[in-house]
């Protein structure tokens, strides 16, 4: 692993840059500091075996990257925040919408939780597939389809979380949750804005919800728009 200037590794770096956005945004996310596990995680995976040749130098920046497609995979420091707004319990079942690249999906992976993950554009579900089995993540399940709908004979989840922003929380999702689960999912606010919002499963079937973070994320498609279904 290159080291930097101060003798860092890029990795020990990275997470010294996460820590530190951690102890920024705490006043609207609630947590100053990520929990142990996330953090391991973050440092076990590789994240450069999940970008583009191109932008491999850039790999273990703490900030978002292209991936193809008009996709990117995400900020580590978001990676990290929105995997602990899950507060998943190791065994829980978890849904992502949105595969990409597979890089949130190994994170998940490590807790370890049981993974459910879709992903509409079929090369990037194919190619994420790959990549996630030859890292070790065979267990993870992966499908082509459109996330708006969910999975829902693998349901319930006890933790949603979704890689894309939407225009409203997709009902599907919000019936597929189970009651104390959390859904986290970046959502359109209007005028070219993003929140990031966090929300549990009320025993009425009701989710209370929470803006934690403003956020850039792509918009979440549907299979129609990508011409898959």
């Amino acid at each position: 692993m290159v080291s930097s200037p101060s003798g860092q590794t890029e990795t020990q770096k990275l997470l010294a840059e996460i820590r530190a956005d951690y102890a920024a945004t705490a006043d609207t996310t609630g947590l100053s500091i990520p929990n142990p596990a996330v953090l391991a995680a973050i440092e076990r995976v590789p994240r450069d075996r999940f970008v583009p040749a191109a932008g491999r130098s850039r790999a273990w920046d703490n900030t978002a990257l292209p991936i193809g497609y008009r996709q990117t995979i995400s900020q580590p420091f978001v990676v990290a925040l929105m995997t602990d707004l899950l507060a998943l319990r190791p065994g829980a079942k978890v849904l992502e919408v949105g595969t990409g690249c597979g890089y949130q999906t190994a994170i998940l992976a490590e807790l370890p939780v049981d993974v459910y993950s879709i992903e509409v554009i079929p090369e990037l579900a194919r190619t994420a597939h790959e990549r996630l089995h030859a890292l070790g993540y065979s267990k993870v399940h992966t499908r082509t389809g459109d996330g708006h709908a969910g999975w829902p004979e693998a349901a319930p989840f006890d933790g949603i979380i979704v890689t894309a922003a939407a225009d409203r929380m997709p009902a599907p999702l919000v019936e597929q949750l189970a009651v104390g689960g959390h859904m986290v999912i970046p959502l359109d606010t209007g005028w070219d804005a993003q929140m990031l919002v966090v929300g549990e499963k009320q025993e009425n079937g009701e989710l209370d919800t929470r803006r934690v973070l403003a956020v850039r994320f792509v918009p979440l498609v549907n299979a129609k728009e990508e011409g898959t279904g």
